[in-house]
C-alpha cells in the first residue's frame, strides 16, 4: 500500500513503531510529525485501538509525560510496568526527567 493510501491510524502506528527503546513520545508530537499538528485526540484514539498491531502503545504519553493511556492496558500497571523494564522512572503515573526520555519524530526522522 503506498504512504499516501494509508489510514490516519495506520500512519500514527507506522511511526509509533520507530520509537526508539527506552524513549517516549507524546500524541501530540505523533500529529505535528504527520502534519495533523491539532489531532493530538485522534493519535490518543489510534493508540487506544492498537491491540494485536504490534505497536508499543505504552512509549505514546501525554504532553506532560502522564500515563493517560494505562486504562487500556491489561493490568492494573502494565504501561507503567514495560516503561519501567525500559529504563524509565515512573512516579504517580507521571514520567520523571521526561526531557531526558522524549523522542520527537519532527526532529529524529
Amino acid at each position: 500500500m503506498k504512504p499516501e493510501t494509508l489510514s490516519f491510524f495506520d500512519k500514527v502506528y507506522d511511526v509509533a513503531r520507530l520509537i526508539p527503546y527506552g524513549r517516549v513520545t507524546s500524541y501530540g508530537a505523533i500529529a505535528n510529525y504527520l502534519g495533523a499538528k491539532r489531532s493530538a485526540r485522534m493519535v490518543g484514539y489510534a493508540m487506544n485501538s492498537s491491540g494485536g498491531k504490534d505497536v508499543p502503545a505504552h512509549r505514546v504519553v501525554n504532553r506532560k509525560g502522564l500515563l493517560t493511556g494505562k486504562h487500556h492496558f491489561d493490568g492494573t500497571n502494565l504501561m507503567q510496568q514495560l516503561l519501567e523494564s525500559e529504563g524509565i522512572t515512573v512516579i504517580n503515573n507521571q514520567i520523571q526527567d521526561l526531557a531526558s526520555v522524549f523522542w520527537d519524530p519532527s526532529t529524529e526522522l
